[in-house]
């Protein structure tokens, strides 16, 4: 691996770890204004500490994304669908390597849906990323989508899925979390971050998700909604972070979540 390609995949993934907690940010692209991601420069600011790597689009990253945070990107580039289109799927690279270098970021992310009319599509678009990506030293997230059908998230699925990814060379896999996740990852000769998917019920699901998917072989998460749609996404973060990074269990992770809520509403009641 070349230096370049190294260094950036240390900005991404933890080198002393081995492992990452990445902040997703990029669902305005096919969502729009999705809650709590509404100004999101407000949502990202107090996260940004605590996140490993961002993953957002371009726009959003000028906009709402201090050039003097240091923040590792991982930068969305695959869309040109809504959630009122005809077809999540039908996706093309709607932003350029040149760009994406001009943008100093770590790596770039694109979604692939296998199994659909867009299949070839959506898989060549990946292979073209990798190929730009291997010329330019930036490490290519291939994203496992299944657009609205929440049921293809199985293990016999994910893991054509991914295998697919990583045979066309992406460097790191984001996918869902499913029964019988060790399928999924140890067919998998790339790293797998999981995705948060939808918001969970409480936060010990979350805990819990994100533990299980951990000993299970993932080298982290690729979390959204599950963290800034929580009304405390500070204190969740950062118990994520203590599972991801420091091997807390999910009770241990809860407890710290706890903490920190309280200590910060004690100080936002005093400020």
């Amino acid at each position: 691996m070349d230096w370049g390609l190294a260094n950036r995949m240390a900005r991404i993934i933890n080198p002393k770890t081995g492992k990452t907690v990445m902040l997703a940010l990029d669902h305005g692209y096919f969502l729009g204004p999705t809650h709590r991601l509404e100004e999101p420069r407000k949502t990202i600011e107090p996260l940004l500490p605590y996140a490993d790597t961002i993953m957002l689009t371009r726009g959003v990253l000028r906009s709402s994304v201090d050039p003097e945070s240091c923040a590792n990107v991982v930068l969305r580039v695959s869309g040109g669908v809504s959630i009122v289109g005809p077809a999540l799927e039908d996706e093309g690279i709607t932003t350029s390597f040149k760009d994406a270098i001009r943008l100093n970021v770590a790596g770039v992310g694109i979604s692939v849906f296998v199994g659909t009319s867009h299949e070839r599509q959506t898989l060549l678009n990946l292979a073209e990323l990798v190929n730009q990506g291997q010329e330019y030293g930036i490490p290519v997230l291939g994203i496992t989508a299944v657009g609205k059908e929440l049921e293809k998230r199985d293990a016999r699925y994910l893991s054509l899925c991914c295998r697919i990814c990583a045979e066309l060379g992406a460097h790191i896999i984001k996918t869902y979390y499913c029964e019988d996740f060790e399928k999924v990852t140890t067919s998998c000769p790339a790293p797998i971050v999981i995705a948060g998917g939808p918001k969970l019920e409480t936060e010990m699901d979350v805990f819990e998700l994100t533990y299980n998917a951990i000993q299970r072989g993932a080298v982290g998460v690729d979390m959204g909604r599950n963290i800034w749609q929580n009304d405390h996404p500070v204190a969740i973060i950062r118990a994520i972070r203590a599972i991801v990074h420091e091997g807390f269990k999910p009770k241990q992770a809860h407890k710290l979540f706890l903490e920190i809520k309280s200590e910060n509403q004690k100080a936002a009641a005093t400020a």
